[in-house]
């Protein structure tokens, strides 16, 4: 039997699969990574993957004129969704695929930028991915944007702030939350906060998330190689034979 193969759709250096590539090699599927913001040609076509999986990015999904390559990726996104392709989307990657989905992407009422909790929705019980999660758990966050619930979705989490993690139609998962997020991608995302305007203007103080980030992160890591391994889990049990 050939190999299953999976797609990273990735926006910026420090903003990849992270752990989650764990999960990817412990279930024995070869992840590709494709660069869309540089403007080069996906490794193969998208519709050819058993499963794509869309990353973070400094970039807001609202900035088309300013990052053309949005445009298709949504589209992209959309042609997936429709095909049944197992999908998972983190933070931006999310937020593409609510918007391919229908949903309206909009700058949520405050800033989650840091370590906040995150509930989970009586739908998450019992679901393939998320419902390998806590209950209640606290998550890291670096956003400015929410999205809605497309149409026909679940709501599977929530913060105070805004939607956490949906699914749309059976294959396809959003998540708000970094579970991916690797230490030595959280230590630049921390040191190098002023790059963000919405960091600097909640006044985030770099030093105490720092200490924040080293007390928190190996247990976070655990839950997002949960998380993704779920996913895998999903993706090869749809795929294999009966």
């Amino acid at each position: 039997m050939s190999q299953f193969r999976a797609l990273a759709i990735v926006h910026q250096d420090d903003a990849g699969p992270g752990v989650f590539t764990d999960a990817f090699v412990n279930a024995g599927i070869r992840l590709d990574q494709w660069m869309v913001s540089a403007g080069a040609d996906p490794p193969a076509d998208p519709a050819s993957y058993d499963a794509v999986a869309a990353f973070g990015g400094a970039m807001h999904a609202d900035e088309d004129e300013r990052h053309p390559w949005l445009g298709e990726e949504k589209r992209i996104l959309a042609r997936l969704l429709d095909a049944g392709t197992p999908l998972l989307g983190v933070c931006l990657g999310s937020q593409l695929l609510a918007e391919a989905a229908g949903a309206e992407v909009r700058r949520a009422r405050a800033p989650e930028i840091g370590w906040h909790e995150v509930v989970l929705e009586p739908a998450a019980t019992g679901d393939p991915v998320l419902g390998s999660l806590p209950q209640r758990f606290t998550a890291f966050g670096w956003h400015s944007y929410e999205t809605t619930l497309p149409p026909g979705a679940t709501a599977l989490a929530h913060s105070d702030i805004c939607l956490q993690a949906y699914r749309a139609g059976d294959s396809a998962w959003g998540i708000q939350f970094h579970a991916e997020v690797s230490p030595a991608d959280l230590e630049r995302w921390t040191v190098n906060y002023e790059e963000d305007p919405d960091a600097v203007a909640i006044g985030l103080d770099p030093e105490a998330l720092g200490r924040r980030n080293a007390e928190e992160i190996g247990r976070w890591n655990d839950i997002g190689r949960t998380l993704c391994g779920s996913f895998c889990d999903f993706v090869r049990g749809r795929l294999s034979p009966a």
